[in-house]
């Protein structure tokens, strides 16, 4: 079986749902404080999600709008100062919200901690706005729970790209089959394949219902056992109602074991591999 030895954590829709309830509302308090008319819907940040990273994002959005800069050079410096103010209101509002951590995240890593397994961050989201996050639900030692910490302003290409993911496991020290992503969104997913990295495909708000191929399983949340594609083993594990890494590493078996030319019984009863 399978032995993980790392779990790399995306953080924007995977550890918590910052897109929606924090990043979007900070964006648009941005956009006030920079004088500028301008309101991103629930439903405008969903379309922009399709682009990683947040100056991106805004670089995207300009391209539509009549009343931003006409010169690229314009645009890239109005885009840096949104970008700047929206990162100075970030950590403030996630106090007075109190944003949660998705269900089952903080006992998948408390159980990575007692089991000697390696944690990384690995995502396009800032480190100020990482840090703001994990230092309220973590602690003020909330760095040390991670022996990676690979943010947007550590890479030159963002998700897609699988950079974040190389650095991350330089950084942990494992290879690909050592370790798996747990991920939100099909740039993701993309970025963690491309490395041939395991991926656990956890979906959030603004990609409840996107088409995803490729994680070795795709379900609603760690804190749940139902709903996931393949179907978790056993309903319930030891008294835990979610997802363990012995779940995780079954998993990484099974895919494995689907792969094309094999030929292999697949274990669980024969299920089926993961469609999305």
């Amino acid at each position: 079986m399978s032995h993980v030895k790392a779990v790399l954590w995306d953080v924007g829709g995977t550890i918590a749902e910052t897109e929606r309830d924090a990043h979007r509302v900070a964006f648009n308090r941005a956009f006030v404080a920079c004088g500028l008319r301008w309101h991103w819907s629930d439903v405008r940040y969903g379309e922009l999600l399709a682009i990683s990273g947040g100056h991106e994002r805004l670089l995207r959005d300009m391209s539509d709008r009549q009343d931003a800069p006409l010169l690229p050079a314009g645009r890239d410096a109005l885009a840096r100062r949104i970008h700047e103010a929206k990162n100075e209101i970030y950590p403030d509002l996630l106090r007075h919200v109190h944003l949660p951590l998705r269900g089952g995240v903080l006992a998948l890593m408390e159980e990575c901690r007692r089991r000697g397994v390696r944690m990384g961050i690995a995502t396009t989201m800032s480190r100020a706005c990482v840090e703001a996050l994990l230092r309220l639900h973590l602690g003020a030692q909330w760095s040390d729970w991670f022996d990676a910490l690979v943010c947007g302003e550590d890479v030159q290409h963002k998700k897609p790209d699988p950079e974040v993911y190389v650095r991350a496991l330089l950084e942990v020290r494992v290879c690909p089959s050592e370790a798996v992503a747990i991920e939100d969104s099909p740039a993701g997913v993309v970025a963690a394949l491309s490395v041939d990295l395991p991926v656990v495909l956890t979906r959030s708000a603004y990609f409840a219902h996107a088409p995803i191929r490729g994680p070795v399983a795709v379900g609603p949340g760690l804190d749940r056992r139902t709903g996931w594609n393949p179907a978790v083993a056993v309903a319930a594990r030891d008294g835990v109602g979610g997802i363990g890494l012995a779940d995780i590493e079954l998993w990484i078996d099974e895919a494995r074991a689907w792969r094309p030319g094999s030929h292999r019984a697949v274990p669980g009863n024969g299920r089926s591999p993961p469609r999305d």
